[in-house]
C-alpha cells in the first residue's frame, strides 16, 4: 500500500458533535486503489466509510460504501453524509449520488451553516415475511413480538421486530453470536406510537454490533408501519436511536403511495463535520 488520502469525519443524523453516527468520507478517492478500500474502512472501524469517485451514469458522484467487514450497495447515513460533503464541494443544494443500488437524489439545506441537513429519496425496498423469526426471537431473548417480522431489502437486508414498550427496548441484551449466524442482516427492534418511534439496530453479521443511527432502516420502517396501518402514507415519522450506546440520533422518514404501490421513500436528518485527516501509506 502507498499513497496519501484525505478524509472527513461527520456525525450524521444529529445536530451535535460526538453524537449521531460517525462516518468517514474520502471526498476525492479516484486515486485510492480498490484493494485498499476495505483495509482503510477496517482501520477506521466506523459503521461505514465512503469513497467518493467520479460519476459514471450522469450523477454528481459515485460512492462506494464499506463497513469494517464488507461493501454495501446502499446505506443511509453514508449517503446523507457523502451528499453533504459533495454538495459543499460543488456549492449545490441538489445532488445525485450513484450507489450500488442505483441513483439516489438528495435535497440539501444550510450547506454554509455549521449544521447542514438533507432529505434523500431512498431505493424502494422489496419485502417478504421472515421465515427464521423463532431463531431471531431466541437471539434477542424475546418471547414475543408485535407486528409480523418482515425482511426488507434496499441494499442491506433489515428485519423488523416490534417490542411492547421503551422499557423492553432499553433492556435488550441480544446474543450477538446468534444474531451473526442469521447472516449479513440488520435487526431493527422498534417501539412507539403516533408519529414517534425508538429503535435499536444490531448488525453483527455486517461487523457492527449496534448501530447508533441507521438511515437504510428508517425508510423501510416507515414502509412497514404504513403497510400494517400504524401510520398513514405521507405522514412524517420521528425515529430516535443510539441513546443506549451514548450516541443519540434523530432520523425522519416518510413513505408515499399505497400498500399496493410504494411511490417514494424519503429519509432526512442533519450532520456536522467533526474532523479532517489524512492517511499516509508508504
Amino acid at each position: 500500500m502507498s499513497g496519501s488520502y484525505s478524509y472527513v469525519v461527520l456525525d450524521v443524523f444529529t445536530d451535535t458533535a460526538l453524537a449521531g453516527n460517525p462516518l468517514a468520507v474520502f471526498p476525492d478517492a479516484a486515486e485510492v486503489p480498490e484493494r485498499e478500500m476495505q483495509p482503510l474502512a477496517r482501520e477506521l472501524n466506523l459503521s461505514e466509510t465512503v469513497f467518493v469517485l467520479p460519476a459514471q451514469h450522469g450523477g454528481d458522484a459515485r460512492v462506494r460504501i464499506f463497513t469494517p467487514a464488507a461493501e454495501l450497495p446502499f446505506a443511509g447515513h453514508p449517503v446523507l453524509g457523502s451528499a453533504i460533503v459533495v454538495g459543499i464541494g460543488l456549492g449545490r443544494e441538489h445532488v445525485t449520488l450513484e450507489t450500488g443500488a442505483g441513483p439516489v437524489p438528495v435535497a440539501l439545506a444550510d450547506l454554509t451553516e455549521p449544521v447542514p441537513s438533507g432529505w434523500m429519496h431512498q431505493p424502494i425496498p422489496s419485502w417478504q415475511p421472515y421465515e427464521r423469526d423463532a431463531e431471531l426471537l431466541a437471539a434477542l431473548g424475546l418471547a414475543r413480538h408485535g407486528l409480523p417480522v418482515d425482511a426488507y431489502v434496499n441494499g442491506p437486508t433489515h428485519l423488523y421486530v416490534e417490542l411492547a414498550d421503551a422499557d423492553e427496548l432499553v433492556a435488550l441484551s441480544p446474543d450477538l453470536h446468534m444474531l451473526g449466524e442469521l447472516g449479513a442482516v440488520g435487526v431493527s427492534c422498534f417501539t412507539g406510537a403516533g408519529l414517534r418511534f425508538r429503535t435499536r439496530v444490531f448488525a453483527p453479521g455486517l461487523g457492527v454490533s449496534e448501530d447508533p443511527a441507521t438511515g437504510s432502516a428508517a425508510g423501510p420502517l416507515a414502509v412497514h408501519l404504513a403497510r400494517h396501518g400504524r401510520i398513514a402514507f405521507a405522514q412524517e415519522i420521528e425515529i430516535r436511536q443510539g441513546a443506549e450506546i451514548g450516541r443519540p440520533s434523530l432520523l425522519r422518514a416518510r413513505v408515499l403511495g399505497t400498500p399496493e404501490r410504494i411511490e417514494r421513500v424519503e429519509v432526512g436528518g442533519s450532520a456536522v463535520i467533526v474532523a479532517r485527516g489524512e492517511f499516509q501509506l508508504a
